[in-house]
């Protein structure tokens, strides 16, 4: 049978196959509920979870495009345990986090998540945000990208990498990694640097590699520890290019 045109032109579109990981009972089912309600993008919820060690089974058993994990649930411990088995292009960890020192949010990042959300975080921005992650992007919550930036100026100590890290990079590449760092996703930088979209992704995606950033969130982190990107305080302007990670809008987002 020969498909027609109209159904060749328009093939149903994939629900993310996502995994819900909370604690509590009533939050596991509201969420579930929430993500598989919405019509675009399609959600299926394919598991819950309780606990930590039921959510990094589930996750290598499954490999759902997307595991949404409360951080109470020892996010980045799962976070690592399921990095240290499964691709991030293949599952991708959306944490939850509520209260957590600015160390957990390093810790995180470094773990491999590839979004941090707040408590506070809009029903709209969850879904926003677990289709993000599904889709290979970095995503974090503005209040956890200013915390992280605050940190990064009040406590130079704390910085792992020096700029020589940068080295195997070519400028295009440095060029991308900061406007990347900046907020912008991979359309935005095509337009900024008059390049094909395609082209963006895979400067992006040769950054990733020579500097073993296996997360697009740790390309971010990398930016602002080596001193490529340095964010704007009162009195002082960027030294990026590109826009200011806490611009206007409810959620930074880096494809």
């Amino acid at each position: 049978m020969v498909d027609s045109p109209l159904t060749a032109a328009h093939p149903p579109v994939q629900a993310i196959r996502a995994v819900v990981a909370h604690r509590e009972s009533l939050a596991r089912a509201g969420l579930s509920a929430l993500l598989q309600a919405q019509p675009s993008p399609p959600v299926d919820v394919v598991a819950m979870a309780a606990t930590a060690e039921e959510t990094v089974a589930l996750a290598l058993e499954l490999r759902p495009d997307v595991v949404l994990v409360d951080g109470r649930l020892d996010g980045v411990q799962v976070t690592r345990s399921i990095r240290g088995a499964v691709a991030p292009d293949e599952t991708g960890v959306l944490l939850m986090l509520g209260a957590e020192s600015d160390a957990v949010v390093f810790e995180a990042l470094r773990a491999g998540a590839g979004g941090l959300l707040t408590s506070t975080t809009s029903s709209e921005d969850l879904v926003r945000a677990v289709a993000a992650v599904a889709a290979g992007e970095a995503l974090l919550a503005p209040s956890i990208a200013r915390r992280l930036i605050e940190d990064l100026i009040a406590r130079p100590e704390r910085l792992d990498v020096g700029p020589e890290l940068l080295d195997e990079l070519t400028d295009r590449e440095r060029e991308v990694m900061a406007l990347v760092a900046a907020g912008l996703d991979n359309h935005q930088i095509a337009e900024r640097l008059i390049i094909s979209r395609a082209t963006a992704k895979t400067h992006v995606s040769r950054a990733m590699v020579k500097l073993h950033a296996r997360t697009r969130a740790k390309l971010v982190v990398f930016a602002y520890e080596t001193g490529l990107v340095r964010p704007r305080t009162d009195t002082a302007t960027p030294q990026s290019t590109a826009r200011d990670w806490t611009s206007p809008g409810s959620l930074d987002t880096v494809d």
